[in-house]
């Protein structure tokens, strides 16, 4: 099981304690998932070695507009291992599911964001992961915190009905926001989401990390140049 998080400087803490927590909590391992203007610096393989976990490149894109989205999934897919797009507005919601080139539609329930038959559709055609965020449900109270739990649930609902696919994460920014897999599937069942439902949801970071390397390593020829576009395998 993996899990995606916002390291120092988009969060407090390195990705080399990220790492070394991560894997003391039982998971094989974590995604970095920093916003583009706030990157971190980092050898993943001498941490992963270090510490025993896979420790993979990605990004989440948080742009203003669908122009600036879309520009900065152009330019990252190729580089960053897992593409991520923080939603939460409608027509984010909406490019990040339409767009093949886009692994994880990221927060799709954040500031009011809703998912409808319409997107799961969209989200199943082009292999675009709704995430379950639960880092609203571990770290706000309160009338704040039914709503994220409600909107969740909403999710679940559609996932389920549309067989949808999707990923799950606490979003931690610092080591000592994470939780191991164990806390964040009985969090999942006092959501009304099964053990099994979480586990698989931060399974498929790992699934997604696999998948992409060998894409992006067998589509490379030589600089510039590669075989194919970017493909879901369905």
């Amino acid at each position: 099981m993996y899990e995606a998080v916002h390291a120092h400087p988009d969060g407090q803490s390195t990705v080399a304690r990220f790492a070394k927590t991560a894997a003391e909590f039982g998971f094989e391992g974590v995604v970095v998932r920093n916003r583009a203007d706030e990157r971190a610096e980092f050898d993943a393989e001498r941490i992963g070695d270090e510490y025993g976990i896979d420790v993979v490149e990605g990004i989440e894109i948080d742009a203003d507009d669908i122009e600036q989205a879309s520009g900065a999934v152009g330019n990252y897919r190729t580089d960053e291992t897992i593409v991520a797009v923080a939603g939460g507005t409608p027509a984010m919601n909406r490019f990040a599911v339409e767009n093949e080139k886009v692994d994880v539609l990221a927060r799709p329930m954040a500031e009011g964001g809703d998912v409808n038959h319409v997107l799961a559709k969209a989200a199943v055609e082009n292999g675009v992961r709704f995430e379950f965020d639960l880092s609203g449900v571990l770290r706000t109270h309160g009338g704040r915190r039914v709503r994220i739990i409600q909107s969740l649930q909403k999710l679940a609902d559609i996932v389920d009905h549309y067989d949808a696919p999707y990923v799950v994460s606490a979003a931690p920014r610092s080591h000592l926001e994470l939780r191991a897999p164990r806390e964040l599937a009985a969090l999942g069942k006092q959501l009304g989401l099964s053990s099994s439902f979480v586990e698989a949801g931060l399974e498929e970071w790992g699934r997604l990390a696999e998948r992409n390397r060998r894409i992006q390593s067998e589509s490379f020829i030589e600089p510039g140049v590669e075989r194919g576009r970017y493909e879901e395998e369905h």
